[in-house]
């Protein structure tokens, strides 16, 4: 299913995510990238302006809000998601659910 589409110059840069984790970048219609993730990876390709190849990264992964990505062109970034750590979020969530488990338990 499409994630996002993001129009850069005359480029149009998509993003593909499969249920299981298939990743592909595509941009005007042409697979430039795909990767099998879990947690987010990173994609490298080029794109043409002024018949010129640019190099491009787009950079997937998991925020508090849900799937976040990063895209940068010629090292630059175009778009950066907010920088939250997600793991240490789910971590401590795994852990509170676990403690209340635990109380809940020895109440009855």
């Amino acid at each position: 299913m499409k994630f996002t589409t993001v129009h850069l110059g005359n480029n149009k840069i998509e993003l593909f995510n499969s249920l299981f984790g298939k990743e592909t970048i595509r941009v005007n219609n042409e697979i430039v990238s795909e990767k099998r993730s879990i947690l987010g990876t990173e994609h490298l390709f080029n794109i043409k302006e002024n018949e010129n190849e640019i190099a491009c990264k787009l950079v997937t992964g998991f925020g508090l809000n849900g799937v976040v990505i990063d895209l940068f062109k010629d090292g630059k970034p175009i778009i950066e998601s907010p920088k939250n750590n997600a793991i240490i979020f789910l971590a401590i969530s795994f852990f509170a659910v676990i403690i209340i488990g635990v109380i809940i338990k020895n109440l009855n």
